[in-house]
């Protein structure tokens, strides 16, 4: 079984930062080649001692929040640790560990947040990703506000309605039609006044 620092050496330092969010074949495969017995292992319950601090934590969340949609992109499976990832950030937040990471790996933290379907948990992403990456998270900030907006008009994220077997509405469809989410984030980008204000 793999140690939260084999995890951390790969997604860190081995992939570039440019890949940890983009569809790559190549990538899914190695990631489920190496840590798919992981990812089993932390969805039967098995991984929760390493939420016992800084690193292990971190390790943890990219296990359940990055490797599972890696592993099971398009799948409802790449959703299934949403929730014991959220558990694991909110202890993290806790402790203040997230602070105690760099900028931009502080963001693994958060994300947990902005992948929730919950608002409170998107108000929640957006105001970490706007206090506590002041350095780096500007883009980050950018797309925390993106989903909010999304959970905020449409009460879920319609780019998951076909992993999940839900049935668009006419106005998700007509967002998934006009360029879904990659479009209303460079909406979002080139319209300041729409993005949210506190």
């Amino acid at each position: 079984m793999d140690d939260p620092q084999s995890v951390l050496d790969f997604w860190l330092d081995e992939v570039s930062p440019e890949f940890w969010y983009i569809a790559d074949p190549e990538l899914d495969l190695e990631i489920r080649e190496r840590f798919g017995d992981l990812w089993e292992a932390a969805l039967q319950g098995g991984l929760e001692h390493w939420v016992e601090g800084p690193a292990g934590a971190l390790a943890y969340l990219i296990v359940c929040d990055q490797f599972s949609r890696n592993l099971w992109r398009g799948k409802a499976r790449a959703f299934a640790t949403d929730g014991q990832a959220r558990a694991a950030a909110r202890r993290a937040l806790e402790h203040g560990w997230d602070m105690g990471a760099p900028e931009p790996e502080r963001q693994f933290f958060y994300l947990p947040f902005e992948h929730s379907e919950y608002p409170d948990d998107q108000a929640l992403s957006v105001h970490l990703f706007r206090e506590r990456m002041p350095e780096t998270g500007a883009e980050n900030l950018l797309h925390a506000e993106a989903h909010q907006a999304i959970i905020s008009k449409f009460g879920r994220f319609p780019f998951r309605n076909a992993a999940l077997g839900r049935e668009n509405t006419p106005e998700e469809q007509a967002f998934l039609d006009e360029g879904g989410y990659g479009a209303f984030v460079e909406t979002l980008r080139t319209t300041p006044a729409l993005r949210v204000v506190d």
